[in-house]
């Protein structure tokens, strides 16, 4: 594969409306969409995942850390880093119910993954969407992050982590193009 040493242009959007995470919208605590465009190397949205998340910037895999020391705490699960991905697995081999770092697959096609994790303050889901652009050898990544709180525990949480948020997804997206591997 291609190594960029570029980052990939990243913006706000909004969430695909063929995406499947799109049903969750409306009774969500928290949501916000992320793309970018990268060449289209016929990769499935899970194996865009999997690549983002290997690369994941360093800064971000601390402040998990930080939250999981913290999270103990509180009784919350040590969720472990985002750039904790197996090698030994292809993404199209994963299957719902299969883990995939701090994620659980809900859902694996080619154009869209759904990943979340639940616990008892909050559920996760993200949508890892891929739709070719017309005309284009480029193909959209979107990355949607819909987020149900379950208690007032729940919404503590989510002071610090929705402005974190807005920092992290984005950073990470940049990060697509450098260095990237097989998958």
């Amino acid at each position: 594969m291609k190594n960029d040493s570029s980052a990939a242009q990243v913006s706000e959007t909004s969430v695909p409306t063929r995406s499947r995470i799109a049903a969750q919208l409306s009774d969500a605590n928290f949501y916000d969409a992320w793309q970018t465009s990268i060449p289209d190397e016929n990769l499935c949205a899970l194996g865009h995942f999997i690549a983002i998340a290997r690369q994941t910037p360093r800064w971000v895999d601390l402040c998990m850390r930080a939250r999981n020391r913290a999270g103990q705490l509180v009784g919350l699960k040590d969720l472990g880093t985002l750039s904790a991905v197996p090698n030994d697995k292809s993404a199209s081999a994963y299957q719902a119910g299969d883990r995939i770092g701090i994620f659980t697959v809900i859902d694996n096609t080619f154009d869209e993954a759904l990943i979340g994790d639940e616990d008892k303050h909050l559920n996760v889901v993200l949508s890892i969407h891929r739709q070719q652009l017309p005309n284009s050898r480029l193909v959209a990544i979107t990355v949607t992050t819909v987020v149900h709180v379950k208690n007032w525990l729940g919404h503590l949480y989510m002071l610090p982590v929705k402005p974190m948020h807005r920092l992290i997804t984005p950073a990470m997206l940049a990060n697509m193009g450098r260095g990237r591997h097989e998958t």
